[in-house]
């Protein structure tokens, strides 16, 4: 879930198929009514039961490669979390830290976001946070930067995971991920920090080249923080899923840091979280 106030050939595989769902996402085709569609298919069935991919033997969305093989690997349900104190446990093998990124990136202030707190979007489109719902055993958010430098200003990167019960109540993650773009392009984060023209897609395993996760989500738009002044610069948050956990990083631009640049912190930290996911709750290979 969003936190707004406040490798080897398995990863590289990851990170070719993060890089063609946001560049799907990140040119601005489809708009309002691809969004909706995407929003549609998601709110109208579960990843367990979705029409648009096959499953495995418990349920797991699969899609089949050129070997028949699942790109995506099953889900082992006995290692799912059954209490908060295990859902914690799982994420701290999960999450990760700035070296994920690359030697330029840092360490914010502050690092993590409180354990106990949960962003909502209220009805006037601005973030505020709330205990824990009941379907969210753990969450943890970590902001990391990148410094002022070399000619480009101040770039924010954060990685938040969270642990459901099921797969069933991470979906519905992605769903309302998908309804609070639609309901609000325009956000406030805090005072003097907005996202502004905001769009989203959704694509179930197997869509459009989406082969590395149950579940994506990716979210485009403009961030504008008027103490740093300047012009609007680009916002994108990646989400992917798999199981009860959904996993995402979002990056905030800054005047003169390329866009490309920006994408590519975004797919990396997105798919280092997805295969520390995945080596945690997929079922051992035969």
């Amino acid at each position: 879930m969003r936190d707004r106030p406040g490798f080897g050939l398995r990863a590289r595989g990851c990170v070719v198929a993060g890089l063609f769902v946001l560049a799907g996402c990140s040119g601005g085709g489809g708009g309002a009514d691809a969004a909706k569609g995407a929003a549609s298919r998601t709110l109208s069935a579960s990843p367990a039961s979705s029409a648009s991919s096959g499953t495995g033997s418990t349920g797991t969305p699969t899609a089949p490669g050129a070997s028949g093989a699942p790109l995506v690997p099953e889900l082992d349900e006995s290692r799912q979390p059954k209490t908060a104190a295990e859902a914690r446990a799982l994420l701290g093998r999960i999450v990760i830290g700035q070296a994920a990124f690359g030697p330029e990136v840092e360490r914010a202030t502050p690092f993590e976001s409180d354990p106990r707190r949960w962003p909502v979007l209220d009805q006037d489109c601005v973030w505020q946070t709330e205990g824990l719902p009941p379907d969210v055993l753990a969450t943890s958010t970590r902001y990391f930067q990148i410094p002022a430098k070399d000619g480009h200003g101040r770039v924010l990167i954060n990685a938040t995971v969270t642990v459901h019960h099921n797969r069933q109540e991470s979906g519905w993650e992605t769903a309302r991920a998908m309804e609070e773009v639609l309901r609000c392009p325009d956000q406030k984060l805090r005072d003097g920090e907005d996202l502004k023209g905001l769009w989203g897609g959704a694509l179930h395993l197997g869509e459009q080249m989406n082969g590395w996760t149950e579940d994506a989500f990716t979210e485009s738009g403009k961030y504008v923080n008027t103490a740093q002044g300047g012009g609007p610069q680009p916002y994108i948050w990646s989400q992917g899923q798999f199981g009860p956990v959904t996993l995402a990083v979002a990056g905030k631009g800054a005047e003169g840091f390329a866009d490309a640049a920006l994408n590519a912190l975004v797919v990396q930290g997105t798919s280092r979280l997805m295969v520390n996911t995945k080596q945690e709750l997929a079922k051992a290979a035969p």
